[in-house]
């Protein structure tokens, strides 16, 4: 570490102590055996730092935390009819699929997690409710679902999208999903007030307002923000060049500045958590970066991240043709085009300049 003090300082701490010794009590450090030490921060921390150093394997921790939360989730299902088929729907509805896409992003995570929770919710529904279990339901049972409570509960859709796939209800049920795209959009000044701010408020730190200019002036999801590398942002004395889909982005002054700064600098990497980390947003644990939960908190006294992102989408598909804005920000063109319908400015519009 270039400071050692911090780290001893760390070390000495009372609950750290106590954490090192019963890891140091088990017969091997693997995975298994700091999984029954007690939860803790600490525990993760240690955990990320063994494995950032290779004493442990690299494992998917969200895929970790959904496999254990899931089993103590299950336990409220009050039916045990219906606790085998919440049991069949971790394992292979979602359980499998996160599986088959580990690394997980916390947005998988956390749809997951909702849509394991309303399953359930569900369940116990119908079992306290209307006396049933999931197979025995009709469509009237499904409509009285979705008219009695929030919108949220349309978050139940994945499970039984599942569980006509396994032939547990009729394929002809229906329910109407989630919906999406209600969300609300930060209008044009408000737009151009954050980015002013974002570009020369002395209240943001550096790498706060890189964040809030990719999401402000480029539309980009937090999610992708979190995960740049400096790969894809690559600061020279000439230029700073961003990579988000086909096509480099060359960042004019004042908008370069901050990546300069944090390129120049060494946020979170004077300990031994970030001994060759990647990540342009470091984050507090070893390896990690930045939690996408934790930098839309920072940007709130801002915006709120999904609105700026929104709202800058809209205005941008009304200037800039779909097909290209796709390439250059690195969208999928269908998507931006949802945003050009709600601007007014269609993808056959472009075709049609083209021909």
């Amino acid at each position: 570490m270039e400071r050692p003090n911090s780290g001893l300082t760390w070390i000495r701490q009372a609950h750290v102590k106590t954490f090192l010794k019963a890891l140091a009590a088990q017969k091997e450090i693997t995975h298994e055996a700091v999984d029954t030490l007690p939860p803790s921060r600490t525990t993760n921390y240690v955990r990320a730092l063994l494995a950032e150093h290779g004493v442990l394997p690299v494992r998917d921790e969200l895929l970790a935390r959904f496999e254990v939360w899931a089993i103590n989730k299950q336990a409220k299902v009050i039916d045990t009819e219906q606790q085998m088929i919440i049991d069949q729907f971790r394992r292979w509805g979602l359980l499998r699929h996160l599986r088959s896409s580990s690394p997980i992003s916390n947005s998988a995570f956390l749809r997951a997690k909702q849509s394991f929770t309303v399953a359930i919710e569900f369940c116990n529904w119908l079992t306290l409710e209307r006396g049933l279990t999931v197979t025995q339901i009709s469509q009237h049972e499904l409509d009285a679902w979705q008219a009695g409570g929030t919108s949220t509960r349309g978050h139940v859709y994945r499970f039984i999208r599942w569980a006509i796939a396994t032939r547990i209800i009729p394929s002809y049920l229906t329910l109407v999903p989630h919906r999406r795209g209600t969300a609300a959009r930060l209008d044009a000044e408000s737009q151009t007030a954050a980015v002013d701010k974002a570009v020369y408020a002395d209240d943001l730190t550096d790498r706060d307002r890189l964040a809030a200019i990719l999401i402000i002036v480029f539309g980009q999801p937090v999610e992708k923000i979190a995960n740049l590398t400096w790969d894809d942002i690559v600061v020279t004395d000439p230029a700073v060049v961003l990579h988000l889909g086909e096509y480099p982005i060359k960042l004019p002054p004042p908008l370069d500045i901050p990546a300069r700064t944090l390129a120049a600098g060494n946020v979170n990497g004077q300990t031994a958590a970030h001994p060759r980390s990647p990540w342009v947003f470091r984050g507090y644990t070893p390896g990690a970066h930045l939690d996408p939960a934790h930098l839309r908190l920072r940007l709130k006294p801002l915006f709120a991240a999904l609105a700026a992102r929104l709202g800058t989408l809209t205005e941008l598909t009304k200037t800039t043709p779909v097909a290209i804005l796709a390439q250059i920000l690195g969208y999928d063109a269908t998507t931006l085009e949802a945003h050009a319908r709600m601007a007014g400015a269609g993808y056959a519009e472009y075709i049609a300049l083209r021909d």
